[in-house]
Protein backbone atom coordinates (compact mmCIF):
# COMPACT_ATOMS: atom_id res chain seq x y z
CA UNK A 1 0.00 0.00 0.00
CA UNK A 2 1.25 3.62 -0.52
CA UNK A 3 -0.58 6.61 0.21
CA UNK A 4 -0.65 8.94 -2.97
CA UNK A 5 0.10 12.50 -3.13
CA UNK A 6 -3.68 13.57 -2.57
CA UNK A 7 -3.66 11.89 0.77
CA UNK A 8 -0.54 13.25 2.17
CA UNK A 9 -1.47 16.75 1.02
CA UNK A 10 -4.90 16.53 2.46
CA UNK A 11 -2.96 16.00 5.82
CA UNK A 12 -1.01 18.50 5.61
CA UNK A 13 -3.77 21.03 4.53
CA UNK A 14 -5.50 20.05 7.48
CA UNK A 15 -2.66 20.44 9.94
CA UNK A 16 -2.27 24.01 8.45
CA UNK A 17 -5.68 25.07 9.03
CA UNK A 18 -5.33 23.45 12.47
CA UNK A 19 -2.40 25.60 12.98
CA UNK A 20 -4.17 28.38 12.03
CA UNK A 21 -8.13 28.00 13.15
CA UNK A 22 -7.76 31.18 14.92
CA UNK A 23 -7.16 33.40 11.66
CA UNK A 24 -10.89 32.42 10.79
CA UNK A 25 -11.48 31.56 7.17
CA UNK A 26 -7.86 30.83 5.71
CA UNK A 27 -7.75 31.64 1.93
CA UNK A 28 -6.50 28.42 -0.46
CA UNK A 29 -3.66 30.17 -1.85
CA UNK A 30 -2.35 30.87 1.98
CA UNK A 31 -2.55 27.26 2.50
CA UNK A 32 -1.00 26.36 -1.09
CA UNK A 33 1.81 28.92 0.02
CA UNK A 34 2.30 27.62 3.76
CA UNK A 35 2.59 23.84 1.99
CA UNK A 36 4.20 24.06 -0.89
CA UNK A 37 1.41 22.96 -2.88
CA UNK A 38 0.30 24.55 -6.11
CA UNK A 39 -3.30 26.16 -5.97
CA UNK A 40 -4.65 24.08 -8.84
CA UNK A 41 -3.72 20.71 -7.09
CA UNK A 42 -5.43 21.92 -3.80
CA UNK A 43 -8.55 23.29 -6.00
CA UNK A 44 -9.06 19.21 -6.46
CA UNK A 45 -8.55 18.23 -2.61
CA UNK A 46 -10.22 20.73 -0.72
CA UNK A 47 -14.10 20.04 -2.65
CA UNK A 48 -13.60 16.71 -1.33
CA UNK A 49 -12.85 17.53 2.44
CA UNK A 50 -15.74 19.82 2.67
CA UNK A 51 -18.45 17.60 0.40
CA UNK A 52 -17.26 15.31 3.21
CA UNK A 53 -18.05 18.12 6.23
CA UNK A 54 -14.39 18.06 7.24
CA UNK A 55 -13.93 21.31 6.48
CA UNK A 56 -15.89 24.43 5.31
CA UNK A 57 -15.65 27.03 2.61
CA UNK A 58 -16.44 30.29 2.47
CA UNK A 59 -16.69 32.20 -1.11
CA UNK A 60 -15.82 35.98 -1.83
CA UNK A 61 -13.90 38.71 0.04
CA UNK A 62 -12.97 37.39 3.60
CA UNK A 63 -13.75 33.83 2.70
CA UNK A 64 -11.50 30.45 2.53
CA UNK A 65 -11.65 27.33 4.63
CA UNK A 66 -11.71 26.30 8.21
CA UNK A 67 -12.01 23.40 9.96
CA UNK A 68 -15.38 21.86 11.47
CA UNK A 69 -14.65 20.44 14.44
CA UNK A 70 -11.42 20.81 17.26
CA UNK A 71 -8.44 18.75 15.71
CA UNK A 72 -8.65 16.00 18.16
CA UNK A 73 -11.76 15.53 16.63
CA UNK A 74 -10.05 14.32 13.03
CA UNK A 75 -8.41 11.09 12.85
CA UNK A 76 -6.03 10.52 10.41
CA UNK A 77 -7.57 7.09 9.42
CA UNK A 78 -10.60 9.08 7.93
CA UNK A 79 -9.09 11.48 5.86
CA UNK A 80 -6.91 9.01 4.04
CA UNK A 81 -10.03 6.83 3.68
CA UNK A 82 -11.73 10.05 2.05
CA UNK A 83 -9.02 10.56 -0.01
CA UNK A 84 -7.42 7.17 -0.71
CA UNK A 85 -10.59 5.20 -0.91
CA UNK A 86 -9.92 2.69 1.22
CA UNK A 87 -6.34 1.29 2.83
CA UNK A 88 -7.05 -2.37 2.10
CA UNK A 89 -3.61 -3.72 1.62
CA UNK A 90 -4.92 -6.45 -1.85
CA UNK A 91 -7.66 -5.79 -3.94
CA UNK A 92 -10.08 -8.62 -2.45
CA UNK A 93 -10.20 -6.41 1.05
CA UNK A 94 -10.84 -3.28 -0.74
CA UNK A 95 -13.93 -1.79 -0.06
CA UNK A 96 -16.23 -2.56 -3.17
CA UNK A 97 -14.27 -5.85 -3.37
CA UNK A 98 -16.65 -9.03 -5.14
CA UNK A 99 -16.55 -12.13 -2.94
CA UNK A 100 -13.14 -13.78 -3.84
CA UNK A 101 -14.01 -17.42 -4.56
CA UNK A 102 -10.89 -18.73 -3.53
CA UNK A 103 -11.32 -17.27 -0.10
CA UNK A 104 -12.08 -20.20 1.71
CA UNK A 105 -8.60 -21.93 0.45
CA UNK A 106 -6.67 -18.56 0.06
CA UNK A 107 -3.74 -19.10 2.80
CA UNK A 108 -2.53 -15.60 2.70
CA UNK A 109 -6.49 -13.98 3.56
CA UNK A 110 -6.26 -14.01 6.96
CA UNK A 111 -2.60 -12.43 6.92
CA UNK A 112 -4.08 -9.18 4.87
CA UNK A 113 -6.90 -8.99 7.04
CA UNK A 114 -4.69 -8.87 9.93
CA UNK A 115 -2.47 -6.20 8.51
CA UNK A 116 -5.25 -3.98 7.08
CA UNK A 117 -6.61 -3.96 10.55
CA UNK A 118 -3.46 -2.61 12.13
CA UNK A 119 -3.23 -0.24 9.79
CA UNK A 120 -6.46 1.16 10.27
CA UNK A 121 -6.33 0.93 14.01
CA UNK A 122 -2.81 2.75 13.87
CA UNK A 123 -3.92 5.30 11.40
CA UNK A 124 -7.38 5.80 13.67
CA UNK A 125 -5.16 6.28 16.62
CA UNK A 126 -3.13 9.43 15.04
CA UNK A 127 -5.28 12.90 14.93
CA UNK A 128 -4.52 16.02 13.70
CA UNK A 129 -3.64 17.45 16.79
CA UNK A 130 -1.18 14.60 17.62
CA UNK A 131 0.57 15.85 14.04
CA UNK A 132 0.43 19.83 15.59
CA UNK A 133 2.38 18.25 18.55
CA UNK A 134 4.56 15.73 16.62
CA UNK A 135 3.51 12.99 18.87
CA UNK A 136 3.60 10.33 16.52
Amino acid sequence: MMISTRGRYALRVMIDLAEHQSDGYIPMKDVAQRQGISLKYLERILPALVQAGEIEGVHGKGGGYRLTRAPEDYRVGDILRLTEGDLAPVACLGCDAKPCAREGQCRTIGMWRRFSDMTNAYFDGITIADLMQRVV
